[in-house]
């Protein structure tokens, strides 16, 4: 009886069932074990805050002038010291994350917009349109991104909306040269073809199916395209075809301190540091969101 209970007695079945995790989740899990890349998000996170609570944190009216106070060393009531209007500088660099967040993240808004949709057409028709807007990027990419700024600033006149605009024009070719070579492995796809067989446009494939496969690298250089723009935005400033006066843009600190870099060095080494540090915490998340997001870089 024992034996035939155990011969009707059957195994128990052991179901495999694998959790189907999404590629967004596993990047995420990837991005928040890198440890430098945290580093870098909290650097950036840490600025942005201070630029939306700047109000709240700066201690003057960063264009209050004291001149009875200027180039005061960092003390107790000036803890970043004075500039040579005697502007309270702690003030002034907290408004200035403003300015350049602003410029870094609406030029980078603007160039991949441009970019991308010129890069997707070109891709996806290829051809003589493939080959005009790759001709186009060609040659906004044989001048020095900086001289090219320089040379759009000069033509619009100076000022920080303008400067905005160069910025994000010379951005443009990265974007499109990128999404190009994108869009021509993905348009090769079997669901690709699959959509074109059963008759779906080619607007609905460009932005349902070509354009969502295509978002990783973009976000990558998005984000380090933002720490670029910050420096360019500091450059044009520093050459004074940026902010104007008084606003508090660092690389127009950095220009208006120059005359007092050895009597008054703070004047100069508080607004470089905001700029290294924000540059630095773009470029380390870039890094860490490139190491989740790049299929190549995992193990």
């Amino acid at each position: 009886m024992e034996l035939a209970a155990n011969k009707n007695t059957k195994p128990p079945i052991q179901e495999n069932k694998e959790k189907v995790v999404s590629p967004w989740l596993e990047a995420w899990r990837s991005f928040s074990k890198n440890k430098v890349a945290l580093v870098g998000t909290i650097i950036v996170i840490f600025f942005l805050l201070l630029a939306f609570l700047a109000p709240l944190i700066a201690p003057y009216d960063f264009k209050g002038q004291e001149l009875a106070n200027r180039l005061k060393p960092p003390s107790s009531d000036h803890w970043f010291g004075t500039d040579d209007f005697g502007r309270d500088i702690f003030s002034r660099v907290v408004y200035g994350a403003r300015i350049s967040l602003w410029v870094g993240f609406f030029s980078v808004i603007g160039s991949l917009t441009v970019g991308c949709l010129l890069g997707i057409v070109a891709g996806y028709y290829g051809r003589w349109v493939d080959g005009i807007i790759s001709r186009i990027f060609d040659i906004m990419l044989a001048f020095p991104s900086i001289l090219l700024a320089i040379a759009i600033v000069a033509v619009l006149g100076p000022s920080l909306q303008n400067a905005l605009i160069a910025i994000a024009i010379v951005n443009i070719p990265t974007f499109g040269r990128l999404i190009r070579s994108r869009v021509l492995s993905v348009k090769e796809e079997e669901y690709i073809v699959a959509a074109k067989a059963i008759g779906m446009g080619n607007g609905r494939i460009l932005f349902q199916h070509v354009l969502p496969n295509s978002m990783a690298p973009i976000i990558v250089q998005g984000t380090l395209a933002i720490a670029t723009a910050i420096i360019e935005a500091a450059a044009l400033g520093f050459l004074g075809l940026g902010a104007e006066a008084p606003n508090p843009e660092w690389g127009k600190m950095l220009s208006d301190a120059k005359p007092f870099l050895t009597t008054a060095p703070w004047t100069m080494i508080f607004p470089g540091v905001a700029i290294m540090l924000t540059v630095l915490g773009f470029n380390l998340m870039g890094d860490g969101l490139r190491d989740a997001l790049d299929p190549r870089m995992k193990n």
